[in-house]
């Protein structure tokens, strides 16, 4: 199993996901059908399925030319809001990329109710960690807004997502962390991981697929509620709901206008 991203529009992440024996790829988020089609020749593969994470139009707005160009590949997405689609999902489904590669449909409703994360796994190598395409769920360092949802939807998506292998790779919608990081070094500015993380920032343009959920949790304060640093900066209390944290904690983020580090 592969993964390549492929920068879509000013900061956006559309992938190929690659079965390497068969040649067979699904692209996700293929906002951008010439580019992803570039790269899946550049890289000798077929795609033969298109998976979207999102109905919004910066993740979804391809499906169409998706459909017209590749008219025998299934769109996957997680409600008819998904242009073209042809395969609805729900929480736990599961589906099969050419022989090797498995994905499992992880329902995180919260910045869209369909927002579905996509857990990959290959079969056939035992030594592949696998990946989990979040979309607008969970930024490195970051997650997405509440524009469907609200926190308590937050808390239980993430959870959701710290539930699956540590040493999982983040394939996440869109390049915002140089943003996150900046705003994680506001809220917990002794965070070692935060150190780690910020030398990835600097070394790479594109900082997609060099990540872990155990990465996450470590740096992550959208998924360190209980911390003290995040319990401090949002006023609360170790009593205080999860939810109300993630509430507070949110409008900060929406807010913060501190330096891009």
């Amino acid at each position: 199993m592969k993964v390549v991203p492929v920068p879509v529009r000013d900061d956006n992440y559309a992938y190929l996901l690659i079965d390497e024996p068969t040649r067979k790829a699904a692209a996700v988020d293929p906002y951008d059908v010439a580019k992803v089609t570039e790269a899946a020749e550049a890289h000798g593969v077929q795609i033969v399925a298109a998976i979207t994470t999102h109905h919004h139009f910066d993740h979804s707005g391809g499906n169409k030319v998706c459909a017209s160009k590749y008219p025998e590949a299934p769109i996957y997405g997680g409600s008819d809001k998904v242009p073209a689609l042809t395969n609805l999902v729900k929480d736990k489904d599961e589906f099969a990329l050419g022989n090797n590669v498995r994905v499992r449909c992880l329902a995180t409703p919260c910045h869209t109710q369909d927002s579905i994360c996509y857990h990959v796994t290959d079969v056939a190598d035992g030594k592949n960690p696998g990946g989990v395409f979040t979309g607008d769920t969970l930024f490195i360092a970051g997650s997405g807004r509440f524009f469907e949802g609200v926190g308590s939807e937050m808390v239980a998506a993430l959870d959701y997502l710290g539930s699956l292998p540590n040493e999982t790779i983040v394939y996440n919608g869109h390049e915002y962390t140089a943003g996150s990081l900046a705003f994680g070094k506001h809220v917990d500015p002794t965070n070692p991981g935060l150190e780690r993380l910020a030398d990835i920032t600097k070394k790479n343009k594109v900082t997609t697929g060099l990540t872990t959920i155990g990465d996450e949790k470590d740096w992550n304060v959208f998924m360190r509620l209980d911390s003290e640093a995040v319990i401090k900066a949002t006023s609360s209390t170790k009593d205080t709901p999860k939810s109300a944290v993630m509430d507070a904690l949110r409008q900060q983020k929406n807010k913060f206008r501190g330096p891009v580090l």
